[in-house]
């Protein structure tokens, strides 16, 4: 098998797929999920591997399932998951040098260049689950789609589209168009494809992406029969990721579970529903009278949600107690001070009560270790963040903390003082995971 690993703005074979050739098969054999868009794939790709699970346990197959997604929020091996939870890390040591040691022995003629940190990964998961005998592998994108490194699946069983919006714009824009053009590029010829309702603009580029590679493509709208007080589905956004991931777990068993097997049905997608996990994404932390919000939205479209979510989600606390935000964001893929105005517009005049804003480890950025802003930028940015959370919430008070753990301390003591408080932690994904690690040493 000949295979290409594509980046942004070239086509050009950055490394061969050969080295996944087993006894047992390839990458063109694994029963492939393949899911792009800008907000909800996370959450879309844990829904259809819950579903999946759901099924499997009812009917045998799929028996085990392969998930791949990125970034991870504390560990890396998060990114690569058997049956929803992540490789042991012997077991991700294990595959990881075994790939990195084929890499290492090849003939450097064979590589034009080393695979890059993602490009990496994805080998990985892919070796992973050839290895492990998954039945499903349910891939998600990087940023893109078209150039995507994921993009080297060239047989998958179904693709699907997330919510689309004005996000990695450097790379994907200048505007919707563009970036409706390079998601759909995981069509293929052969392959179901599903998307959310999207704007004109880009629905019309989708509908002719379709076209033009003989897909027949089906747009999803939330499913009015879910159930509707699960907390599993709040914020709405979470429902219509939920309704795309039904309709993918379906056609995906359509057309691979044995054909004596029952129907996908109502029974699945309730047990799916109830067992779906997702940290970082819309998760709720108690500890005693202190409530920990964390979504790891990271643009002017998916922190307006969070904003939504965090004030419509009920406290357990009477009377109300103060509501904090934490927020951070370092990478130059964004303009963070654009993020926290459209977070900062959200809240309605005295919902939040104490903003603290702190910086968090850029190392622990990996993905992006080349796009993090320089230190003097960071901290200039850190202060302007204070300046623009003033001018539109004149009556909150700020605070600045240097580490993501003196601001996680800065909350409780408020908390201490007005016998609990509630904190949304958002605006990174990285910014989530270091809080979440710190929250969970302090159990």
């Amino acid at each position: 098998m000949a295979a290409t690993a594509r980046t942004f703005g070239t086509a050009k074979p950055l490394l061969s797929l050969q080295l996944l050739r087993t006894q047992d098969g390839d990458i063109d054999g694994l029963n492939i999920i393949h899911i792009a868009g800008t907000k909800g794939k996370g959450s879309t790709c844990a829904f259809v591997d819950s579903f999946l699970r759901a099924y499997g346990e009812r009917a045998g197959f799929p028996s085990k399932t392969g998930l791949y997604t990125s970034p991870h929020l504390i560990y890396p091996e998060e990114r690569i998951r058997i049956n929803s939870k992540p490789l042991e890390r012997s077991v991700f040591a294990k595959y990881f040098f075994e790939v990195f040691e084929t890499l290492s022995q090849r003939d450097p003629a064979v590589f034009e260049t080393k695979p890059r940190f993602l490009q990496l990964f994805l080998l990985v998961a892919f070796h992973t689950f050839i290895r492990e005998g998954v039945d499903a592998a349910i891939f998600e994108t990087h940023h893109g789609g078209e150039y995507d490194a994921t993009n080297v699946i060239r047989r998958p069983v179904v693709t699907a589209i997330t919510s689309l919006g004005m996000d990695h714009v450097s790379q994907l824009g200048p505007s919707i168009e563009n970036i409706a053009w390079h998601k759909s590029g995981i069509f293929k010829p052969g392959a179901a494809a599903f998307s959310v309702i999207q704007e004109a603009h880009a629905d019309k580029v989708l509908r002719q992406r379709a076209l033009d590679r003989g897909v027949d493509l089906h747009f999803i709208q939330s499913d009015s029969s879910l159930p509707k007080q699960e907390m599993n589905l709040k914020p709405d956004v979470q429902r219509l990721n939920c309704s795309l991931a039904s309709a993918v777990a379906r056609s995906f068993l359509d057309q691979r579970a044995p054909s004596d097997s029952p129907q996908f049905g109502s029974t699945d997608v309730l047990n799916g529903i109830h067992q779906f996990s997702w940290p970082g994404r819309f998760q709720t932390i108690i500890q005693g009278v202190n409530q920990w919000y964390l979504d790891g939205a990271h643009n002017e479209m998916s922190v307006t949600k969070a904003a939504d979510w965090f004030i419509e989600t009920p406290g357990t606390q009477r009377p109300p107690r103060p509501r904090i935000l934490i927020f951070s964001q370092v990478s130059k893929q964004r303009d963070a001070t654009a993020v926290l105005e459209s977070l900062a517009t959200s809240f309605k005049p005295g919902e939040i009560h104490y903003a603290i804003f702190p910086t968090y480890d850029p190392r622990q950025d990996l993905d992006s270790m080349t796009d993090l802003k320089p230190e003097a930028s960071i901290i200039s940015e850190q202060r302007s963040f204070s300046t623009i959370w003033k001018k539109i919430h004149p009556a909150s008070k700020v605070i600045s903390a240097p580490t993501v753990t003196l601001a996680l301390d800065a909350a409780r003591d408020i908390g201490k003082m007005n016998s609990g408080m509630q904190t949304l932690i958002t605006g990174s994904q990285h910014l989530v995971g270091e809080a979440l690690f710190v929250l969970k040493r302090a159990v």
